[in-house]
């Protein structure tokens, strides 16, 4: 380079000119270079190993005068390549570390006993998806949705938005309105009011620097580019009552194994396309960042659903650790976990559950959170072992309920879907499937009992996914005594009823309650005995009359 620019002035000029170009390509394409940042960091430490390792052998193979010891070097370095491939990534070990580094930095918090669940979603994320796509046209589509509280409910909130398979209208166009749907209705609206007409110019869908991950990504400083990548969207009112877009993002933290965290927010205004706007999108990007530390001072961001999941799920696996480092190694495994994962399900663990708090002796807020049922490790083994709860707001703690410590012997996720299925022998199981088993807790007969809430969905025989039902079957599986109560979705003030109506003589027999116990709200005129006879009794009476 110094002899080109030595060479005259023409080459003077090129090289100034090139650098100034270089320059602002490097500064203008900071979305598009961002992920080899992001791999450079997360992978930081193994590529120190491998660069430190490739530099020794290279020197030592240039000083090898023989060609066998040449031979044995270059086999040497494929054999530490090789190695560290297999153990790192088809054993899992750079997960498994990953995951222990998570777990040393969990600020965890053991539940001597569950929450109640509130406002329990009726239908599952893919039927919302199905009825979504019903309502909107050829050129369009919706974000993924999300569950979000908008002001005093739990909703589904999603972005109409230009379809991929139109390159013009992403270009052109912005994203003009929201769906808004009641998550507690059997029926959701996906008109009038849940219709709310608001403009961004910035989408998940919109193409160049109008698409949200772009956008976002030329906000961060030069740090940030390192450390931050943008996760979900979701769509929520801000404290002033306007619709923001809000983007979840992850942080990376550590050198030896880094690991995902959560990392704060980025809030996105809604307006309109123009030519300013452009220039603040390529230059400095949009949006506010809001880091996790100083989330609490904004009241639209408290006790929402704005972690990533993909963190939250690494937070939950990593209990597998509570044994000890060795516990998930495959000699041991005596408390290793799983997040199960069930095939029929489009919507994966966690499940975002309105939990309440109130009464019990934890520092702990009622809201949402991301709920997990871990199970054993091994596939046979479906009881469940841990219920998870993950504040979806990214507040930095953990709560979970150890069943299998307490010996409480409860059927896990993995078993539900056969139970539901012995239950109704009459359906068709080929073309309907019982999915997304969350969990439905409620103080029932003296005690706080867990039961999975799963909705029947059901397929058409050309389709990968599952179509929005009309009229939603539900089931409620009690995971103690693996009975399946079948309620009707339009009236869930009648599902605890419902309940003790088929199990409460069961519980009565077998955790000797009273009447009292069952019915603590009626009085003792309203209470009538029970009267218990016994059939071979009364066959032996009737036999000595005869």
């Amino acid at each position: 380079m110094k002899k080109y620019w030595q060479k005259g002035p023409k080459q003077k000029r090129i090289i100034i000119i090139g650098s100034i170009i270089l320059l602002l390509l490097i500064f203008f394409l900071r979305d598009d270079y961002q992920p080899v940042l992001l791999f450079l960091r997360k992978f930081i430490f193994l590529i120190i190993i491998g660069g430190l390792f490739l530099w020794f052998t290279i020197s030592k193979f240039r000083s090898a005068l023989s060609g066998g010891k040449r031979i044995l070097i270059l086999l040497g370095i494929v054999a530490f390549f090789a190695t560290g491939w297999l153990f790192g990534w088809q054993i899992g070990l750079y997960r498994f570390m990953q995951s222990y580094n998570v777990f040393n930095n969990l600020n965890l918090t053991e539940l001597n006993e569950l929450p109640l669940t509130q406002n329990e979603r009726i239908q599952p994320y893919n039927n919302i998806v199905t009825m979504a796509y019903e309502s909107i046209g050829e050129t369009q589509e919706v974000s993924p949705p999300q569950l979000v509280r908008v002001d005093s409910t739990n909703q589904w909130t999603m972005a109409v938005q230009p379809a991929e398979e139109y390159t013009w209208q992403r270009i052109n166009d912005n994203t003009e309105e929201l769906f808004a749907v009641e998550s507690t209705s059997p029926f959701p609206r996906f008109s009038d009011k849940n219709r709310i007409p608001v403009t961004f110019s910035i989408g998940e869908s919109l193409a160049f620097s109008r698409n949200t991950y772009n956008a976002v990504v030329q906000r961060f400083n030069i740090f940030q580019l390192f450390n931050l990548e943008p996760s979900e969207v979701f769509y929520m009112k801000d404290d002033n009552g306007k619709w923001v877009q809000v983007v979840s993002l992850i942080r990376w933290k550590g050198f030896f194994f880094p690991y995902p965290a959560y990392g704060g927010v980025m809030v996105i205004e809604p307006g309109v396309h123009g030519f300013s706007d452009y220039l603040e999108r390529i230059t400095i990007g949009k949006g506010t960042y809001i880091p996790p530390d100083e989330i609490k001072n904004y009241p639209f961001l408290t006790r929402q659903n704005t972690l990533a999941e993909r963190v939250s799920r690494l937070e939950a696996q990593s209990l597998q650790f509570l044994g000890g480092f060795t516990d998930p190694l495959p000699w041991n495994m005596e408390t290793a976990v799983k997040i199960p994962d069930l095939a029929d399900d489009q919507n994966q663990q966690p499940f975002v559950t309105d939990f309440d708090f109130s009464g019990m002796n934890v520092d702990a807020f009622s809201g949402l959170y991301h709920w997990f049922g871990l199970e054993p490790i091994g596939k046979e083994r479906t009881s469940l072992s841990f219920s998870v709860l993950v504040p979806a707001d990214g507040t930095d703690k953990l709560y979970y309920y150890n069943h299998a410590a307490k010996k409480e012997g409860l059927a896990g996720v993995s078993a539900m879907p056969l139970k539901v299925i012995e239950s109704r022998k009459e359906y068709d199981w080929s073309v309907n499937k019982p999915v997304e088993f969350r969990p439905f807790i409620k103080k029932i007969a003296g005690r706080k009992r867990l039961f999975v809430l799963s909705t029947v969905t059901s397929k058409r025989d050309d389709s990968k996914k599952f179509d929005g039902a009309a009229t939603p079957d539900l089931a409620l599986i009690d995971v103690e005594y693996r009975d399946v109560v079948w309620v009707d979705a339009k009236h869930p003030s009648e599902w605890n009823a419902e309940i003790l109506k088929q199990l409460g003589e069961t519980w009565k027999a077998s955790e000797r309650l009273t009447d009292k116990d069952l019915y603590p709200e009626k009085t003792e005129i309203d209470v009538q005995p029970t009267v218990v006879t016994d059939s071979v009794s009364m066959e032996t009476k009737t036999n000595l009359v005869q």
